[in-house]
């Protein structure tokens, strides 16, 4: 069936690139109105060949239909876009997003010096997945080896759950917060 769409495709791009160039001469008058006109009337005066046109014209208004609105790529591209789909000869298998973050979040919960977590989380063509950690941690809390702990966690959480290496796990501090104990 793709062989036929792209035929189709590539015979739609001729007809548009018929019509532009036909068009153009008529603008720069280089070629009369009325030829066309005349062109046009026998197209759909000729019995056989206002068969012919009606023909062309239905398959090539169902291939727009076709075009606009069922376009499998971008199907995928969006079931790609909210998680990873993992396909093998049983069937397929979305990880979403989301519970990619559930995962994270479990992994960030064990920290006590992590007041607040948001994440944000990328998944490349590859299938790659690329994780940014947004924290708010306590302002006594050793930064490089809270992210460092960190980054492994959340990998091993991730593996160890879903199966998937995650390529990086970036993490950004936003804010220091005062702890709580300290004042008292």
């Amino acid at each position: 069936m793709k062989f036929l769409e792209r035929l189709a495709l590539i015979i739609y791009s001729y007809i548009i690139l018929i019509l532009a160039v036909v068009l153009s001469l008529l603008i720069f008058n280089w070629i009369e109105f009325d030829t066309i006109s005349n062109m046009i009337k026998a197209l759909v005066t000729n019995s056989l060949a206002s068969k012919i046109t009606l023909i062309l014209n239905i398959v090539f208004i169902l291939l727009s239909i076709k075009c606009i609105f069922f376009d499998e790529k971008s199907k995928e591209k969006l079931k790609e876009s909210q998680g990873i789909l993992l396909k093998n000869e049983n069937g397929q298998l979305m990880i979403s997003k989301e519970s990619i973050n559930n995962m994270v979040k479990n992994a960030v919960d064990g920290f006590e010096a992590v007041k607040e977590c948001n994440t944000k989380i990328y998944v490349n063509n590859e299938k790659q997945i690329m994780i940014t950690l947004y924290l708010i941690v306590n302002e006594d809390v050793v930064i490089k080896e809270l992210a460092t702990n960190l980054q492994i966690k959340v990998k091993d959480e991730v593996k160890k759950i879903s199966d998937l290496d995650v390529e990086q796990v970036n993490i950004k501090i936003i804010n220091l917060q005062e702890n709580k104990k300290s004042k008292e």
